[in-house]
């Protein structure tokens, strides 16, 4: 049994039924996600960029603050994506003196890291760039064979992908490889109008449902499943209480 096989399997035994968000990303999950990215709802992105394209230099600043002069960096980027507010930081950091780091972008869809890592060739080519297609543990684990200094870029308030308990635990697992002189960057959203939440995740051109849907595609691709997604929509759930945005796929019909 692969391993998708088998979480699907475990998942689908809970009550209610659950899947990790990380199976969203097959090479057709990560271009609609990069749709939702460019979206007028989906706020996280831009206010990312606009914190990086005001605040760049001073970020970079305390990513450099644990190294000394010229001392060798690995900036290792957790869920990569296309890069798109990291090339700002890349850019500040390519244009430092003596500037000796390397550029790691970690994403668990082959296809997105190939794409970013043609862009960094065009845009950046004297880029130290070491990719690597993998979970975050595994990436980790690679994460603490590594040397030189570490800023590790987690952004995108990815962080809201995991449940409490394995939250703590991935932190937990993110902070083993760390030194003091290393620096973490992560993104958070913060409590807002819960309208304006829900919509981010429920968009006007529902290209936000046709992501989520997609997830029966790929078991029906790669297990052989026989899903209908017209016979499923898309339901997304804002609890204000707790802060926690959860996305559904609904039957629209009994199943058997």
């Amino acid at each position: 049994m692969s391993l998708l096989a088998d979480h699907v399997a475990h998942g689908f035994a809970q009550i209610p039924k659950t899947l990790s968000s990380k199976y969203f990303y097959d090479a057709a999950g990560s271009r609609l996600f990069q749709q939702i990215m460019a979206l007028p709802e989906y706020y996280p992105t831009r206010t990312e960029l606009a914190i990086f394209q005001t605040q760049g230099a001073a970020i970079v600043q305390a990513l450099r603050a644990g190294t000394a002069a010229g001392q060798p960096l690995a900036v290792v980027e957790l869920g990569a994506g296309d890069g798109l507010k990291t090339k700002i930081l890349l850019r500040e950091l390519l244009a430092q003196p003596a500037a000796a780091f390397t550029y790691m972008p970690v994403d668990i869809s082959p296809s997105a890291l190939d794409e970013l890592v043609a862009s960094l060739r065009q845009e950046l080519p004297t880029l130290p760039t070491e990719p690597l297609a993998a979970e975050y543990s595994a990436a980790l684990t690679t994460l603490a064979q590594r040397p030189e200094a570490k800023a590790v870029l987690f952004l995108g308030s990815n962080i809201g992908n995991f449940e409490p308990t394995d939250r703590l635990a991935f932190l937990r697992s993110l902070a083993a490889p760390l030194t003091p002189a290393d620096r973490l960057l992560m993104g958070f959203d913060l409590r807002k109008d819960p309208r304006r939440i829900r919509a981010a995740y429920d968009d006007a051109q529902s290209v936000t449902a046709e992501f989520n849907l997609n997830l029966l595609r790929r078991f029906n691709a790669e297990l052989a499943a026989d899903f209908q997604p017209e016979h499923w929509q898309h339901y997304p759930d804002y609890d204000p209480s707790t802060g926690a945005m959860r996305s559904w796929l609904v039957s629209r019909c009994a199943q058997t």
